[in-house]
């Protein structure tokens, strides 16, 4: 019996791992590979050339992709709005939960899961309503959409913090902190928030990297992203339009680098 439970829970071989990884990566590496190798085709008679590239630098072309860089700029705010939403209204919200009401734990998690199981233009048609609203109150700035972003990265950032805050004893913690004197401030920032960071940061970059891909809100709402601007660019210019989805992409794939590497290096910092 504990040879068979032993096998059920052995790890996969060395050579299975890098099946595994070899397929993974060639499902990514292809379709990245074809985009790179799209942008340096330098015309209809073949060949190669940085010239699409260097075309971006050139202030010559800054009226032409004037909407581009607008588009970058309003999806960074963006991204930073929206960040700022799940860091200080989902986590305080979430942890408040855990710690003193655990019995709204399933309706708190009902609520966050809802946005996953509702089509983005069907959303739509509910936020339009509210954005009358918005307008009339925030004005009609770009920024303002990162409200509707916030209800749809809703579903990802809850599950990235909940992991993070279900492998952690924070009512233990937080009575322990308590007793030595400390108030709920210091317990939060000090005491929960270093435990669940691995979580935090994993919420804070899948909402940056949904951000940037977004596009069904942005176009019904009549805002200007990154994904509505590279669609208006590449009716004239595709290959500057491919190039800055590469770069989005390349960026969300340092964000995912960056999640891993800081639970390693916790966990490192952990070890005895």
């Amino acid at each position: 019996m504990s040879r068979r439970l032993h096998r059920v829970g052995a790890a996969p071989s060395r050579t299975t791992r890098i099946m595994i990884f070899v397929v993974i990566g060639a499902i990514f590496a292809v379709p990245i590979i074809a985009m790179v190798e799209f942008t340096l085709r330098a015309g209809l008679d073949g060949g190669y050339s940085l010239g699409h590239w260097a075309a971006i630098l050139d202030p010559e072309n800054e009226r032409k992709y004037r909407a581009l860089f607008v588009g970058v700029a309003n999806s960074l705010v963006l991204a930073v709005v929206t960040v700022s939403i799940v860091v200080f209204l989902l986590v305080p919200t979430m942890i408040l939960v855990a710690l003193r009401f655990p019995r709204l734990q399933r309706v708190l998690e009902f609520v966050c899961i809802i946005p996953i199981t509702v089509p983005a233009i069907v959303l739509v048609v509910g936020l339009a309503p509210v954005y009358a609203v918005v307008v009339q109150v925030f004005g009609s700035s770009t920024w303002t959409l990162a409200f509707a972003y916030g209800v749809t990265v809703l579903p990802y950032a809850y599950r990235a913090v909940q992991s993070s805050l279900g492998a952690v004893d924070v009512v233990t913690l937080s009575e322990a902190a308590r007793s030595l004197g400390a108030g709920w401030g210091t317990v939060l920032v000090r005491v929960i928030v270093p435990n669940v960071r691995r979580g935090i940061l994993a919420a804070s970059f899948i909402s940056v990297a949904v951000v940037l891909g977004e596009f069904t809100i942005a176009s019904l709402l009549n805002r200007q992203n990154l994904q509505t601007a590279l669609v208006q660019v590449s009716k004239s210019d595709p290959y500057v339009a491919v190039i800055f989805a590469l770069l989005a992409l390349v960026f969300a794939f340092a964000l995912l680098f960056i999640i891993g590497r800081a639970g390693v290096a916790r966990s490192i910092r952990r070890a005895p």
